[in-house]
């Protein structure tokens, strides 16, 4: 990567602007509020017995930062029109800091959550963030070897969260998960000080109240019902089906509202191009494929095959790591052959691992459960980064931080609710096999079989969906294989 880019940088842009001290400090900055999601999992239970409260309260210290991240991711695109580049990053990892200070000196649970929703203010503008900068900075061309960076940001940076978060409790005490942050956290804002610059044009559009009211409510009420949708019950209880209905309608205004303005918080029209239509589908399918097999594996290798957690938690390393450090390839892959070479065998391998998934059983081997967790996570890799780059590619650069700001949304949705569903189908599985007399290890496998076979199921239409899949050419001008023009 070249340190400085002057054939993509919009008019008023300084044209010797460095890329990779920019791309450094951004990442930097992405990863460790990323990692932030899944750093408490396995820190939750001390965190109730130190500050004694019952797990369904500290449970709020993951709920609520899902909450605030899928409230304000959606809201980016507005924001990225309003500040500048260095405004945004600085004043988010500032936020971010703040918040982890608080989370590490909290005196009581109140104190620690409140702290905890502080950082998920900065998280859910990070990664828009940076998105938006490596559209703007790097041609299209190269654009694949970039987004491969996210990629790694993305799947390393939660896949060693909760290694990570045992490690320091166990030898520092938890106070250390946040304090341990801090000083990356004010290396990226002393590399962003010195060489950020804006890459965005700030055209501080009409702000429409009603807009961020609906997207709160309609964003916010989804993630929070389908994140809240546990134990037996499930999508049973009245608070969550209430936050779905709410939720649904008032996502449902919102668009209908967008359409109509002329300047709108989350223009929709990026839907008129094919490749990114295509590129949101395939993505929500990819993620609920993954945060679901992060949860149902683990329950499935503890609770049904009668391994230690702390076994079950190795079994899934080696595909997260793995998967983290083979997404800049594929992204170097995706600039020299394209999207097609490597969402096409993504999807049909993803398809064959969840097939052998549906068919475990208790004589199944361990080292079979790690290979195939390793080919679904490697697959998932093929497809994330370059169904993402390939999408945006097609976009006009005033749709970046919309098409951004929507990926990014529908990501933390489709997590959510992949979490939800597939979870709620092996309860359900659970249940009707011990109504039959099978013994609880005997029902947790035949439930998680039964939800990795509608996840099966659905992964088929990511199969068919790839091989609609065609280069982008960007409206700039870049080389592609298809100069495909909005659908009207």
């Amino acid at each position: 990567m070249n340190t400085t880019n002057t054939s993509t940088a919009p008019a008023g842009i300084d044209p010797n602007i460095k890329v990779v001290p920019i791309m450094v400090a951004l990442i930097t900055g992405v990863f460790f509020s990323i990692m932030n999601e899944t750093l408490l999992n396995v820190a939750l239970t001390p965190l109730s017995e130190q500050f004694d409260v019952p797990h369904t309260t500290i449970q709020w210290l993951t709920t609520g930062y899902l909450l605030v991240v899928g409230i304000l991711v959606p809201i980016s695109a507005l924001l990225i029109s309003w500040f500048t580049t260095r405004q945004m990053f600085i004043g988010g990892m500032i936020i971010f800091t703040i918040g982890t200070l608080i989370c590490g000196f909290a005196p009581n649970f109140p104190v620690l959550l409140i702290g905890r929703l502080v950082q998920a203010t900065s998280t859910g503008l990070m990664l828009p963030i940076l998105m938006n900068t490596i559209l703007v900075l790097i041609p299209a061309e190269r654009r694949g070897s970039a987004m491969g960076l996210i990629g790694l940001v993305i799947m390393f940076a939660p896949a060693i969260g909760p290694t990570l978060s045992g490690l320091i409790v166990e030898n520092f005490g938890t106070q250390w998960l946040f304090f341990f942050v801090v000083p990356f956290a004010l290396l990226s804002i002393g590399i962003a000080w010195v060489y950020l610059k804006n890459v965005t044009r700030v055209t501080k559009p009409k702000i429409n109240i009603p807009s961020i009211i609906l997207s709160t409510i309609g964003f916010g009420g989804i993630v929070f019902g389908f994140s809240s949708a546990e134990g037996e019950a499930g999508f049973a209880q009245p608070q969550v089906i209430v936050s779905i209905v709410v939720g649904a309608i008032a996502l449902a205004a919102f668009i209908v509202l967008q359409l109509r303005l002329k300047e709108p918080m989350l223009d929709f029209r990026t839907f008129k191009y094919p490749m990114f239509s295509i590129s949101t589908i395939l993505m929500v399918i990819v993620m609920m494929s993954m945060f679901s097999t992060m949860i149902l594996l683990p329950m499935l290798l503890t609770d049904g095959i009668g391994l230690t957690g702390t076994i079950a938690g190795l079994a899934l390393l080696p595909g997260g790591l793995l998967n983290g450090l083979f997404s800049p390839i594929t992204g170097r892959l995706f600039d020299k052959f394209g999207p097609r070479a490597l969402i096409i065998p993504g999807t049909i391998a993803l398809s064959i691992v969840l097939f052998f998934l549906s068919n475990i059983n208790a004589d199944t081997p361990f080292a079979l459960f790690v290979a195939l967790h390793i080919v679904l996570m490697l697959s998932i890799s093929m497809i994330m980064m370059p169904t993402q780059t390939n999408g945006l590619n097609q976009l006009d650069q005033s749709l970046y931080p919309h098409g951004t700001a929507i990926l990014n949304t529908l990501m933390q949705v489709a997590g959510a609710i992949g979490i939800a569903f597939f979870v709620g189908i092996k309860a359900s599985g659970v249940m009707s096999a011990e109504a039959d007399g099978a013994t609880e290890a005997m029902a947790v496998i035949a439930g998680t079989k039964g939800a990795f076979t509608i996840a099966f199921v659905i992964s088929l239409l990511a199969v068919v969906l790839s091989f609609f899949t065609k280069r982008a050419k960007s409206p700039q001008g870049a080389p592609g294989e298809a100069n495909q023009q909005p659908m009207h």
